[in-house]
């Protein structure tokens, strides 16, 4: 199969009026589909329940963007069922032909970039710019995973050895539970069925239940450019009723989850347990969040650390795994800089994700609600310098709200809020900043905003992130570019992205021919 290097989809440009009135012209006719009722879909076939689910738009509570079809446990078992009996056809199929698969979806998903968009907008509640890098996110990972499925079926090096032939494949595991994040439905959703199913493996996806629409597009579009039935198979429905059921069930061959960190870790003791029938250790790829921050030296350009800071704490709403919620300043340039920051958090206006606000919604009521109660611990853990109030709308708007002077074993500097509230810490030095950083049970993101080389390499070696950039924001991370994954109780170091990822949804298996 000869294939074009990769290169990352392009963001689109919205002050270029033609792509702004697509744009809009997008929204308009996603509006239209509003409320319509989709199947769970197992082997191909599509299946209505008389129990459903409701998605809601969260910048306007009011509005009904889908109704979805629930999962119980007697079709949990038929999708496992289906998975079983198509993972032994599908895990025969080249390579190059499961890698096709996921690049005509690439193309279709480009040619329809402005609706899937659309839907990011109204089902996650985010605004043009950020819904639209995560459809491009989406689009990068089925180019990138094919080409990294095509590059582990080539032949593989191995010494030599006289009157042997030796090969080493990769083989698939089995069938697979994808359990992904509400935060990126389509991105990270995609990113975890493209690798599994290029892989060789067959799947359960179960979305997230904020975010059940965008999942369903996504499979649809898997469906058009004809994947096999049974090789992925949509089953929304509650973690209560299946989520342990699958977990637990002994033909599950993995379980790739990304979500928080009570959830993961209570999947990953529930894989540690042998169930009869079971015939292998139970493989967990997991990615749980973070408490990442952004460390400012002394000889930092202030302005652009400032705009950093801002950009990784309220990009979308800090709804972020990578979300730079804290930020950890040097003393010399403490005021200096939170002066900035808070002059530009008030800048961000607070508004609907339609319209292209700055600011969108939370995701729903459950985390509205924890993240005003983090915003009553903070007005008791530091000074309160912007916002610190639900806002307006109707919908579940919170203002970006900022703390100063808070000290390094404050909740709001060690918990993960998930949300727009940042807390701003002062450090007598670059190591005790440097300290303050590692002072949490997470590992995941990490800036450093220093002109001083010396410390940047101290921070190269010593800050324990999966991901660290220097003299830019936490977040954004590309696929291909900047592998993702983090260290401690943000999950396994997956790496998404990178070419090491499609190797945990596989085994090495070596054939040796002696002549």
């Amino acid at each position: 199969m000869t294939m074009i290097e990769f290169r990352n989809e392009p963001f689109t440009d919205f002050a270029d009026p033609a792509k702004a009135e697509a744009m809009r012209q997008a929204l308009q006719a996603v509006r239209g589909r509003f409320g319509r009722t989709y199947p769970l879909v197992i082997d191909g076939e599509r299946i209505f329940t008389e129990r459903t689910s409701v998605s809601i738009n969260p910048g306007r509570v009011g509005e009904v963007v889908g109704v979805v079809s629930q999962t119980d446990r007697a079709l949990a078992e038929r999708a496992m069922r289906a998975a079983l009996y198509a993972f032994e056809t599908w895990r025969f199929v080249e390579p190059s032909a499961r890698a096709g698969y996921l690049f005509k979806a690439a193309a279709v998903m480009r040619r329809r970039k402005f609706e899937f968009i659309a839907w990011l907008v109204y089902e996650a509640g985010k605004n043009w710019g950020e819904a639209d890098a995560e459809v491009a996110e989406a689009i990068d990972f089925l180019e990138f995973y094919g080409r990294e499925a095509v590059r582990l079926g080539e032949p593989q090096p191995l010494v030599a050895i006289a009157g042997e032939e030796n090969r080493l494949t990769y083989i698939p595991l089995g069938v697979g539970i994808i359990i992904p994040p509400w935060n990126f439905p389509l991105a990270i959703m995609a990113g975890m069925t493209a690798a599994a199913v290029v892989s060789g493996n067959t799947v359960l996806l179960k979305p997230a239940s904020p975010t059940p629409i965008v999942a369903a597009r996504f499979v649809e579009l898997l469906e058009e450019v004809g994947l096999p039935p049974g090789v992925v198979n949509y089953i929304p429905g509650s973690g209560a009723e299946i989520g342990d059921f699958l977990v637990d069930h002994p033909s599950t061959r993995f379980v790739s989850f990304t979500g928080s960190r009570e959830v993961g870790l209570r999947i990953h003791e529930r894989l540690g347990k042998t169930h009869p029938g079971q015939l292998w250790i139970k493989r967990f790829v997991a990615e749980m969040g973070g408490k990442d921050g952004i460390v400012v030296d002394a000889s930092a350009d202030l302005d652009e650390a400032a705009t950093a800071i801002v950009q990784s704490a309220f990009g979308y709403q800090g709804q972020k795994c990578s979300a730079g919620s804290r930020a950890i300043v040097h003393k010399d340039v403490y005021d200096e800089m939170l002066k900035r920051i808070v002059e530009k958090t008030e800048k961000l206006a607070v508004g609907l994700p339609e319209h292209n606000a700055a600011i969108g919604p939370v995701i729903d009521d459950k985390a509205y609600r924890t993240i005003l109660a983090y915003i009553d611990i903070g007005k008791t853990e530091g000074r309160l310098v912007a916002g610190g109030n639900a806002a307006g709308g109707d919908g579940y708007y919170i203002e970006p709200t900022v703390f100063a002077d808070v000290s390094p074993d404050a909740r709001i500097m060690r918990e993960e809020i998930f949300g727009p509230v940042l807390a701003v810490c002062k450090a007598d030095s670059f190591k005790e900043a440097v300290d303050i950083f590692n002072g949490t049970e997470y590992g995941l993101t990490g800036s450093v905003f220093a002109a001083n080389r010396k410390h940047l390499e101290y921070a190269r070696k010593h800050m324990h992130c999966g991901n660290l950039y220097f003299n830019r924001k936490c977040t954004g991370a590309l696929v291909g570019v900047h592998p993702f994954g983090g260290f401690n109780m943000s999950g396994t170091d997956s790496k998404a992205g990178g070419r090491d990822y499609l190797l945990l949804f596989t085994q090495a298996k070596v054939v040796s021919e002696r002549f």
